[in-house]
């Protein structure tokens, strides 16, 4: 008996392209917060620079492990492996307590107001649950093996 392949739609292509670029930019801004230069912190407004210093050592190893795994499981998206879900799964649950502590235990609604402070932190999370959604959608539908 012949298996039959699954015909995956454009579209499912088209989010999985646009989840791998939102990750990329994820470890890009992972790179340039957590490695800022000397120059580049002391150049920043007085209250944005005060906020580097409410960042424990916890929150960029959440951070890291919220960019990583979402783009490896971007890239298991593009390849087409059901592992995608839980990578996702594991960058989601460092989403939260990163945007959780960005929110709640810093002054980034002080310096930035509510509207900017807020928005990220939150397209972050529901991106996340998204792509764990998604993924569990595309092994439901044999799109991911």
């Amino acid at each position: 008996m012949e298996h039959e392949k699954t015909k995956i739609p454009a579209w499912f292509w088209v989010v999985s392209i646009i989840s791998l670029l939102w990750n990329i930019m994820g470890v890009l801004s992972f790179v340039a917060h957590t490695f800022i230069s000397d120059e580049a912190l002391a150049a920043l407004p007085a209250n944005e620079k005060a906020l580097y210093g409410e960042y424990p050592l916890w929150t960029t190893i959440v951070f890291a492990i919220a960019v990583f795994a979402g783009t490896l499981g971007a890239i298991g998206l593009v390849l087409k492996k059901k592992w995608s879900k839980m990578a996702f799964i594991i960058s989601l649950l460092a989403i939260i307590p990163q945007m959780t502590h960005n929110l709640f235990f810093t002054k980034s609604i002080d310096v930035f107001g509510a509207a900017q402070a807020v928005t990220m932190p939150a397209l972050v999370v529901v991106f996340g649950i998204f792509l764990v959604w998604f993924s569990i959608f595309g092994i439901k539908k044999n799109w991911l093996q």
